[in-house]
């Protein structure tokens, strides 16, 4: 107990107010340092000199945190190493083909952003850095990160989704290094991200392709992404302390071949998300995993498969049934086309269904270490706890918890307030002393969660 009331009241500090920009909701009492003003927040780097930097580098280069920084279009980092200060910001700017502000790490570079818990390298939207209030961030201010490397996939010489397919750097990922380093990226926010090349070809918040397992990626955030918020195309990349806030499609995405392991990640949706990245199919689920695509392999058999490993996760959509933008939020968890998936001591919620497997996925709990395992998890939903309904018996007898609740699917879960912009309150995310996760270890923020994870200052709830 005595561990639960600490933890609460480090989310309590973390809770600040917010300025999205569609309702200003979320804004605290007077009196409050975090109060911000619900028209727009500019950083306080905006007042520091800028520097606009482009194209293709191959030489070390350092951004330094005494000026912010302007990519302008693409800029790839081939063959030298990009280090970033801890607080410097980086910033998005068009390019005369209208391609917005994004870093690419290729796979013979590497980046060194190492921030801290109180000063992050922040990745955001030009608006937030302009000294003008009437200015607004919005999703695609910012291109994105994407990080190439050298570790396993299952669909060779391929180019990383969301860039055209002949660019003047090299843009392959993938190759049999599976302890292969892209860097490091530790207390890092991208925020406002997203790119639409064209449908289901898009630049995420942040994109992982063959990342390995030398790489580090610990306490990173991305909000306001105008795709996936993470996506990983194969690799064997470990991550932990992962946040997502308020993307427009997925927020953690898996394809080609991904085994790496994800521990203490959380997904927040947001009732204002507009699902626009699937377009009229939009389907935002809070988990995604494909083998492969239909075009490389319609059996989806190739090898190695899609196979993360996900443990404490706190994956959170809506708080009540929502149509607007329909489906919109609709799986907490969807496994498709041949993946494979563990999933341990998490908890899901807020979403149409908790989990659905298609036919060729839904083979797990055989017996092998090569199927998926759903074990000692929190399952709840507003229509449907797991499809298909056949798996049910399994789902129970591997320790899970799940229950339908039509109109609050934190009914059973019991985080103290997990929805984003909900009627003035701010997010919570650790369970009541009541909530079967207190003493399960269930989820991102429990009572057996690291103390650090939420002690901190690095994490932006709101905008």
């Amino acid at each position: 107990m005595k561990k639960f009331l600490i933890l609460s009241a480090a989310v309590a500090s973390l809770a600040v107010s917010s300025c999205k920009k569609e309702s200003a909701k979320n804004v605290e009492p007077a009196g409050n340092s975090n109060q911000v003003d619900p028209k727009a927040v500019d950083y306080a780097q905006s007042a520091l000199p800028k520097d606009t930097i482009s194209g293709n580098i191959s030489t070390n280069r350092t951004l330094t945190a005494d000026k912010v920084w302007y990519l302008q279009g693409i800029v790839a980092i081939d063959n030298a190493t990009l280090t970033i200060e801890p607080g410097t910001v980086i910033v998005g700017l068009v390019d005369a083909n209208n391609k917005p502000g994004t870093l690419v790490i290729c796979r013979h570079g590497a980046i060194n952003a190492t921030g801290t818990s109180s000063a992050p390298i922040i990745f955001t939207s030009k608006n937030l850095v302009d000294g003008n209030t009437f200015t607004h961030a919005a999703p695609g201010d910012f291109g994105g990160l994407i990080l190439l490397g050298q570790a396993p996939v299952n669909v060779a010489n391929k180019t990383i989704e969301g860039l055209s397919a002949i660019e003047p750097f090299d843009n392959r990922f993938g190759g049999n290094v599976a302890n292969h380093s892209s860097g490091i990226l530790k207390y890092v926010r991208v925020e406002f991200g997203g790119y639409i090349l064209s449908e289901g070809n898009e630049v995420n918040g942040i994109t992982f392709g063959g990342v390995g397992s030398g790489t580090t990626v610990d306490h990173v955030q991305v909000s306001y992404g105008k795709d996936d918020s993470f996506e990983f195309f194969g690799g064997t990349v470990n991550c932990t302390y992962l946040v997502s806030v308020a993307c427009d499609d997925d927020a953690f995405d898996f394809d080609n071949g991904y085994s790496g392991t994800i521990q203490y990640a959380v997904a927040v949706g947001d009732v204002y998300a507009t699902h626009s990245a699937s377009g009229a199919n939009s389907d935002s689920n809070g988990i995604e995993a494909d083998n492969n695509a239909p075009a490389e392999d319609g059996t989806f058999a190739l090898t190695p498969k899609t196979h993360p490993i996900l443990r404490n996760l706190t994956i959170i959509g809506a708080q009540s049934l929502n149509t607007w933008a329909a489906p919109g939020y609709l799986y907490a968890a969807r496994v498709r086309r041949g993946a494979e998936i563990e999933l341990y001591n998490s908890i899901f919620l807020g979403y149409r269904e908790a989990i659905n497997f298609d036919t060729t996925s839904d083979d797990f709990i055989a017996g092998t270490a090569t199927v998926s395992k759903v074990q000692n998890n929190i399952l709840s939903a507003f229509t449907t706890s797991v499809t298909p309904t056949t798996l049910n018996s399994k789902i129970d007898g591997a320790g899970n918890r799940r229950n339908v609740f039509a109109t609050n699917s934190n009914g059973f879960a019991k985080i103290t307030q997990p929805y984003l912009n909900n009627n003035n309150n701010q997010l919570n995310l650790v369970p009541v002393s009541s909530s079967p996760a207190t003493t399960g270890g269930w989820g991102a923020f429990n009572n057996t969660s690291r103390p650090q994870w939420l002690n901190t200052t690095w994490i932006k709830w709101y905008f």
